[in-house]
C-alpha cells in the first residue's frame, strides 16, 4: 500500500506538473522578458525633477495671502501635512493637502478656493513645460492605463495635453487643482507594453480594482511558486548523476525536454527565488508593517499642530524659485525654498535668512519621534549602504540616521539641509529589504556600485530563466498537440 500510495502520488506531481506548467511556463518567459525591459524604462510617473522643471518662477510681489491667511481661509482645522507656495498659470497659489491625503488650492492673491480648472487654465499650465511646442488638447481622462492607480484619484479627472514634440510628450493636468500630475511620452508608452504592464498583470480593467488586482496577482504568483517547487523535487528525482541511464546521460530526456530538465536544475533556484520575492512584493496577509511615519510621530517632530504659521513674505525672499514649502521643526517655522533645479534652501520665513540646521537641533527634535524609546547611536551617511542606496532613483546624500532602541528596531532618516524625516524604517522592513529588493532586483550594494555588472548578471540570469521557461513551453505545447 505504501509503494502504491507512493506511485500514485508521483504520478500526480508528474501530471499536475506537466499540465499546470505549459500554462505557467508562458508566465515565466513573460516574466523573464518583461523583466529585463523594465531595467531600462520604468513605469510612467512624474519625477521630481520633471515637476520642477515644468513650474514656472515664483513671483512674490503678486502673493498678498500669508501662509496663516491662507490657512483660515481654508478652513483648516490643524496644521496641514504639506503646504506649498507655487504658480498656477500667472497666479501664485497655496496648495494644502491634509493628514487624509485631501487637496486643497487656493488663491494667494484674494484667497478664492480653486476647483475648477478650465481648458485655457491646463493649456496655461502645459506651456511653461520645456517641451512645449504645438500644444493640442486630447481631451478629458478619468482613468487610463497610466493613471490608473488609487494615489491619483484626488487629482481626477485629467486634461491630456499633447506637447507636439518629437517625443509625442502628454500632460495630464489635474482639472481640480492645476497641477501637472503624469507625464508620458511614445517611447514609454510603447515599451511599457512590453515592460511593466505584462511584468505586474496590469491591464486597466483590472487594476482600477486595486484588492481585485492583489488578490488575483497573489494567486497567480502563489501557483506559479508551487508549480516551481514540484519542477525542482522532479527534476531531482529524475537526475543521475552516479548511476546514470543507458545512454550515459544524466538525465532521461531529450531535445527541448532535456533543456528544460537540466537548466531547470541550475537555475531552478533562480526561479523560486524570483517568484517568491515577486509573491511577497504584495505583502501578503500584511506581514510587514508600512515603512511611513505616523501622524502622532511627525507631529511631534514638528513641534506644532494648531492651523497657523508664524510667517510672512519678507521682501529679501530668496529669487529664482519655483516653490516655497512650509514646515515646522521643533516648534519653529521653516520655510523651504526650492529651485528649478531642485536646490533646497532653508529660509526664515520672517527674515528671509538662510537658515543652516545643525545636527545638534535635529536630534534634539528626532528624539520625541519616539518618546518611549531612547535614541541609542546617530550616524551622517556621506555615501550609500545597504539601507540608503539609489537605484533607478537618486536619494538625497548626505543623510543623518538616527536609530532607537525600541523592540523593532526604528530607524530614521532625516535630511541635514531642510530636516524632513526622508523614511522610516524597522527590522520587519528590514528584513522585507533582503527578501524582496535583494532577491528580486539584486540591489546588493557591490553589484549596484558597478552598474554595468548589475546589468551583466541581472540579463545573464534571465536569460538562464528564459531558457527554463521557453523549453518548458516548447515542450508542453508538443504533449498538447500529440
Amino acid at each position: 500500500m505504501r509503494r502504491r500510495f507512493v506511485r500514485t502520488a508521483r504520478r500526480w506531481l508528474y501530471l499536475g506538473h506537466r499540465w499546470v506548467g505549459i500554462v505557467t511556463c508562458l508566465l515565466f518567459a513573460m516574466w523573464f522578458a518583461s523583466g529585463v525591459v523594465m531595467m531600462y524604462v520604468g513605469f510612467p510617473g512624474l519625477s521630481e525633477k520633471e515637476r520642477l522643471a515644468a513650474l514656472p518662477d515664483l513671483q512674490w510681489s503678486a502673493v498678498a495671502l500669508t501662509p496663516d491667511a491662507a490657512l483660515r481661509r481654508a478652513g483648516a482645522t490643524s496644521f496641514p501635512r504639506d503646504l506649498r507656495l507655487s504658480m498656477l498659470g500667472d497666479e501664485p497659489v497655496y496648495r494644502l493637502v491634509g493628514w487624509d491625503g485631501s487637496r486643497r488650492t487656493l488663491s494667494a492673491v484674494d484667497g478664492r478656493m480653486i476647483t475648477d480648472i478650465s481648458e485655457q487654465q491646463a493649456l496655461a499650465v502645459a506651456r511653461r513645460h520645456a517641451a512645449s511646442r504645438a500644444l493640442q488638447l486630447g481631451g478629458m481622462v478619468e482613468r487610463d492605463q497610466w493613471s490608473v492607480t488609487a494615489r491619483y484619484d484626488p487629482l481626477r479627472p485629467f486634461y491630456l495635453i499633447k506637447l507636439g514634440d518629437d517625443a509625442d510628450t502628454e500632460l495630464y493636468v489635474s482639472s481640480r487643482t492645476g497641477e501637472i500630475a503624469l507625464d508620458t511620452n511614445r517611447s514609454e508608452r510603447l515599451w511599457n507594453w512590453l515592460g511593466a504592464i505584462p511584468h505586474w498583470i496590469y491591464p486597466t480593467v483590472m487594476r482600477k480594482d486595486g484588492a481585485l488586482w492583489r488578490s488575483v496577482v497573489l494567486w497567480i504568483s502563489g501557483i506559479c511558486l508551487i508549480v516551481g517547487i514540484s519542477g525542482i523535487w522532479i527534476g531531482l528525482l529524475r537526475v543521475r548523476l552516479r548511476s546514470r541511464y543507458a545512454s550515459g546521460r544524466v538525465t532521461p530526456y531529450r531535445g527541448w525536454m532535456a533543456w528544460h530538465h537540466v537548466t531547470g536544475l541550475i537555475a531552478g533556484s533562480l526561479v523560486l527565488t524570483w517568484t517568491f520575492s515577486g509573491w511577497l512584493s504584495l505583502n501578503p496577509g500584511e506581514s510587514f508593517p508600512n515603512r511611513g511615519t505616523a501622524r502622532e510621530a511627525m507631529l511631534r517632530y514638528a513641534g506644532h499642530e494648531a492651523p497657523d504659521i508664524a510667517a510672512r513674505l519678507p521682501a529679501g525672499t530668496p529669487r529664482d524659485a519655483v516653490e516655497a514649502r512650509f514646515t515646522w521643526l521643533d516648534g519653529t517655522t521653516l520655510m523651504i525654498v526650492t529651485s528649478r533645479d531642485g536646490v533646497q534652501t532653508p529660509v526664515d520665513p520672517a527674515t528671509g535668512e538662510v537658515v543652516r540646521l545643525e545636527p545638534e537641533r535635529l536630534l534634539v527634535a528626532a528624539r520625541k519621534l519616539m518618546p518611549s524609546a531612547q535614541l541609542a547611536t546617530t550616524q551622517m551617511l556621506s555615501q550609500y549602504d545597504s539601507y540608503w542606496y539609489a537605484h533607478h532613483q537618486p536619494r538625497e546624500l548626505p543623510v543623518l540616521r538616527a536609530v532607537f532602541d525600541d523592540e523593532a528596531g526604528t530607524w530614521f532618516h532625516i535630511s541635514p539641509v531642510t530636516g524632513d524625516v526622508l523614511g522610516r524604517t524597522d527590522g520587519s522592513r528590514r528584513t522585507y529589504r533582503w527578501l524582496f529588493n535583494a532577491l528580486h532586483s539584486l540591489d546588493f550594494r557591490l553589484l549596484l556600485a558597478h552598474r554595468p555588472a548589475w546589468d551583466v548578471v541581472v540579463i545573464v540570469l534571465s536569460l538562464l530563466g528564459g531558457i527554463v521557461s521557453v523549453s518548458g513551453v516548447v515542450a508542453g505545447w508538443r504533449v498538447l498537440r500529440r
